[in-house]
């Protein structure tokens, strides 16, 4: 992968090496940038914080962790379903609107399924109420990226800077988050980390929702066309009714959604992996660390591959920086001990969020502006699906053979993903718009 070395479109010299010693100082100077961007991360704490700390909570009711992924699922593929129908509300009507109501209904679907849990109620009940929990809450990280495309939408060279802040705002909130999220579940009570992931994402969210100055405008409404009478139509060679098909937000979709699939379940499984291997040591409350770790390398990488500037298309960069993800990923199986699973996951999880900035970049680059939220909404949803599934299968693994084969089962997920990746790579470098 090659660097660009000049963008032809930035505003001038002293801009332009300003921008490359810094690129994220000139961001959070954009007017209302920091502000919504703040409000977004704390907003979307509960990502790393709420399936976590609802398998936590779960499988100290019932002490199985396959009962604890079932229930998490049930919350991921609640989140699958509505995300992008909400997303696409959003896109036609505001996000403030929107996201105000959302987060309301999440609020007390949210207090309902972790009451449920603390009153040892049947799992249908917290299948119940953890799948409507799920399902309204809300998806920031479209929101947010959203509102930065709207932001910088004559500024291709600085918006590639900004998808890079924000997947290293998810990646600090996985550094943070898991751990938050563990230590309060098993040190304080077991209700502890959903239930804070539960407020953050409400105070996140109503912060976000009511900065209405820079949120993306909305779609120009057209005059309904006056139809053509029945002469007319015939005489265009029209003999049938003119039915309007739906189409996909982004011909990328067609690779990113099954790959994301995939990940998804990679990375929950890696998840229910590292809770089972720490606790097989003893030392289970080290868990969130070794998350958080993975997240940190993460957030390096993403940080120094938002900083530069690259020649080759995302398609290209997404599938190389993918392979280099499962790559690190099939060696934790291996690992002897808590310790080398530490040094392995600062390491394995550089690429992890340059992958992740490609994808969204290629969606940014597809998808029309009115349509965009809703397209990086589906990343969202089939990658909850991915974590809805993974943390179901990956639970029972644990349970019958430990959490080396688990970890096992995570490569062979992002092995999958990879190769969806190359069979349909001529759909990562199209160009809808």
């Amino acid at each position: 992968m090659k660097q660009l070395d000049r963008d032809p479109g930035s505003p001038g010299e002293e801009g332009t090496a300003a921008q490359a010693r810094n690129p994220y100082q000139v961001l959070i100077k954009t007017p209302g940038a920091f502000a919504f961007s703040s409000a977004g991360f704390v907003g979307r704490m509960s990502m790393s914080m709420y399936g976590l700390g609802t398998v936590l909570l779960i499988a100290a009711i019932t002490g199985k962790y396959g009962t604890a992924g079932t229930v998490a699922a049930a919350g991921s593929i609640g989140y699958a379903l509505l995300s992008p129908y909400l997303a696409k509300l959003s896109d036609q009507l505001g996000q403030s609107r929107v996201l105000l109501t959302q987060v309301t209904i999440f609020a007390i679907t949210g207090a309902a399924f972790i009451t449920c849990a603390e009153l040892r109620a049947p799992l249908p009940a917290l299948l119940a109420t953890g799948t409507l929990a799920g399902a309204c809450m809300p998806s920031m990280s479209s929101m947010v990226r959203s509102r930065w495309s709207w932001l910088l939408r004559d500024k291709p060279r600085q918006l590639h800077s900004a998808f890079a802040l924000e997947s290293v705002n998810d990646e600090i909130i996985f550094v943070i988050g898991p751990a938050l999220a563990t230590l309060l579940a098993t040190q304080l009570f077991p209700a502890a980390g959903v239930g804070t992931a539960t407020v953050l994402a409400v105070a996140g969210t109503l912060l976000f929702a009511l900065q209405r100055r820079t949120q993306p405008a909305l779609p120009e409404v057209k005059a309904p066309r006056a139809p053509e009478e029945p002469a007319k139509r015939y005489l265009h060679g029209e003999t049938t009714p003119r039915i309007p098909r739906w189409r996909i937000p982004a011909s990328g979709l067609v690779t990113l959604s099954p790959a994301f699939l995939m990940f998804g379940m990679m990375f929950s499984s890696i998840d229910l992996s590292t809770v089972a291997f720490a606790s097989e040591f003893g030392h289970r409350p080290l868990a969130g660390l070794v998350l958080g770790t993975y997240s940190l390398g993460s957030a390096v990488g993403g940080l120094w591959y938002g900083s530069r500037h690259w020649q080759s298309p995302p398609g290209h960069r997404f599938v190389v920086t993918a392979a280099i993800t499962v790559a690190g990923v099939a060696t934790f199986w291996l690992m002897p001990g808590l310790l080398a699973l530490f040094a392995v996951c600062l390491v394995a999880g550089l690429p992890v969020a340059p992958t992740l900035i490609a994808g969204y970049a290629i969606l940014e680059q597809q998808a029309e502006p009115r349509r965009r939220t809703e397209a990086m909404a589906w990343l969202g949803s089939t990658i909850s699906v991915g974590i809805a599934a993974g943390s179901a299968v990956a639970g029972h693994i644990i349970d019958a053979h430990g959490a080396r084969v688990s970890y096992a089962f995570a490569a062979c997920c992002g092995t999958l993903a990879v190769l969806i990746c190359l069979a349909g790579r001529a759909k990562l470098h199209t160009t809808d718009r």
